[in-house]
Formats: C-alpha cells, structure tokens, sequence
C-alpha cells in the first residue's frame, strides 16, 4: 500500500483529500495496551529503551487510526546530559532532585550531547522509520526552551511559576545564558532527530501560557526564534522538501502575534481560541493544527460530531490544517471516543472538501 502522507502535505501546505488527524500524548495512558506494558517497566525505562518505546508509539497507529505517529518519550529526557538530576516519582510525576536556583547553578549546567546521552531516542526514530514505511509519517519532538527551565527551576511541575519568575526578572543575565543553554541543547537533539529520521518536529512549549506577552517578548521570544529557524534550515539543507516544524505554545492565545515571529511552518493552537478566529489571526504562510477541548472526548457523539464540524467548516479548505486536540488527551479518555474523533475528522473533511 502507498504510505498515508496526508499530514506531510497539509504540512507543507499542500492540497489534501481530507484533513489529517493525530492526538498529542497519543501514545499513552489511556490505552490499555500501553498500561499493560507501564504495569512492567518504569516510565523513564520505556523511554529508554528503545524497543519499548517503539511498541508504544506504534500502538495509536494500529488502533486508533490516526495519520501520523508521534515518538513515545518524554521533553525531560535531556536533563541527565545537562546534569540534571530527574526522576519520575510515582505519583507525583517528574522531579529534579538539583533544580536550578542560583546563577552557580545555571553555570554549572551543561549543553546534552543528543548521541551520547539521548542516543536511544535516535535509536528507536531509526527502527521506527522501517515499521512505519508504507504507513504514516513519524513526528518527534522536544520542549522549548522555556518550558524546561521552568521545570529545571521549580524542580516539579507547577501552577504559579515564582520560582521561574523570580529568577527572570532579578538575574535577567543568567536566565539569558539558562536559555541558551536550553537552547542549544534543544537544536541539537532536534537536528538529531531529523538526521535519524524524523520526518515532522515539534516544539512543545507546553507552560509559557503563564507568561505575560511583555515577558514572552523580552526573554522567551528570541530563544524560540532561534530554535525554530535553526532546526528549519536544518531540515531543509539535510531533506529533500524540508522537515515540517510545529510550533505549540500552550495557552499563549493571548499573543498568538508574538507566537508567528517566534517562526516554524505551522501554529498549534489550543482550544481556548475559537478556530474562526485562528484563521483570522494567523497568517496564511502557517499552517494551523489544533485545536478541539480534550474533554470534549468524555462528551456524546454527537457533541463530538458537532465540535469536529464547527472546526472543519471554520478552517474550509485553507491549506494546511492538522486535526488535533488542545492539548494532550485526558489519560481517563474511552479509546474508543478517540477512534470515533478520527472517523468524524476524516468523514467530514471529505465531505466538505467534495462540496467546495
């Protein structure tokens, strides 16, 4: 069978026949077949072991029947090469034992060689590049620059971000040279995704939300600016056609202007913007991916009809649109909510495609 390259077109802009759809956190808790394997082996283990992570990025493809697959890992699998000590606690989720606190703190940390420290992920985007052929495209992954400080600051997740706050406005330098750091390291393990074979990246900048647009400008912007545009050059000089970019920053509707100059080849966009309005705002240069509520999948559905078609007939046949959640999929969500999302996507962007 040809290989299903919708996503790839709608993320080159490209005419498509229907709309792709993929989910993020899609290969995950949700799903039986992943908890059976979770039940075995700890978090960071299957992250590491590139065998396992393969069987688990695979799964969503077979069974739910989305168009692209997306790595199983993690954004924090940098830190043990930037010398961060991470550890997923049960029950509390990733902790760094040795946050960063101090400017001696933010010179100690080094920039993670992608091969000799996350060598694994390469690993597994290599085997998984020869399971997924003739299938769907494979899409990996890293978090912004902004997203990891903050966790390598607090030391665990959080809601209020004083920490990560604090530090940026009263050592404006050394969270310059914090960002950079996190930076480089983020190029680095992109571009060597892509060497791998990768055939999408995306940049998840899943907290700069709690951002105000003034701070998002002064100290997060230039740091995204240069990620995206380096692994995009990169991708471009080592793939024929380039490597498409996502860029999705959580929760920064706000200042969706300043998420376009931060660059990429397209917007994710989360359920807080009506997508009538993302058509507005975002340039057609960008594709847009995004952005039905995650709990809409607890909902009938025929809400989740309702919702899929609101969107789709917002977007019309703009080039470029990507089906995806908000955000990631609630790990309580029925797989088969998820297997109904997709059928409606592909359903309904047909029809509206044949009817234009």
């Amino acid at each position: 069978m040809p290989m299903n390259d919708l996503f790839l077109r709608a993320a080159r802009l490209e005419p498509t026949e229907r709309t792709p759809i993929w989910m993020m956190r899609q290969a995950g808790r949700y799903m039986a077949e992943y908890r059976a394997i979770r039940e075995k082996h700890g978090f960071l283990e299957m992250c590491r072991t590139p065998e396992l992570a393969v069987e688990v990025t695979l799964q969503p493809v077979d069974l739910i029947g989305v168009d692209a697959a997306i790595l199983f890992s993690d954004i924090l699998v940098v830190f043990d090469g930037m010398g961060l000590d991470l550890e997923f606690a049960k029950g509390e989720g990733p902790v760094i034992h040795n946050p960063v606190r101090t400017v001696a703190d933010v010179e100690r940390l080094t920039v993670s060689d992608p091969l000799e420290h996350t060598g694994y992920v390469m690993e597994a985007i290599r085997i998984l590049r020869r399971e997924l052929e003739n299938k769907v495209p494979l899409i990996g992954f890293a978090g912004a620059p902004f997203t990891l400080a903050s966790y390598a600051i607090e030391g665990h997740g959080t809601r209020d971000y004083e920490k990560c706050k604090a530090l940026m406005w009263t050592e404006p330098a050394a969270w310059d040279l914090l960002m950079t750091k996190f930076a480089d390291t983020v190029i680095a393990y992109l571009c060597a995704q892509i060497d791998a074979g990768a055939q999408a990246v995306q940049l998840f900048d899943s907290w700069v939300g709690y951002v105000a647009p003034r701070d998002y400008e002064r100290f997060v912007l230039p740091h995204s600016k240069r990620v995206l545009a380096e692994v995009k050059a990169h991708g471009d000089k080592v793939v024929e056609g380039g490597v498409p970019v996502i860029h999705f920053a959580n929760g920064a509707t706000s200042m969706i202007d300043l998420v376009q100059q931060a660059g990429g080849d397209i917007v994710g966009v989360d359920w807080r913007l009506d997508m009538r309005k993302a058509v507005e705002l975002i340039d057609p240069r960008f594709g847009i991916q995004g952005n039905i509520d995650p709990v809409a999948l607890f909902g009938p559905d025929d809400e989740i009809e309702r919702q899929v078609i609101e969107i789709l007939e917002a977007v019309g046949t703009r080039p470029g649109h990507i089906f995806n959640l908000g955000h990631g999929i609630h790990k309580t969500t029925d797989p088969e909510k998820a297997r109904t999302l997709v059928r409606l996507v592909h359903e309904h962007s047909s029809r509206i495609r044949a009817e234009a």
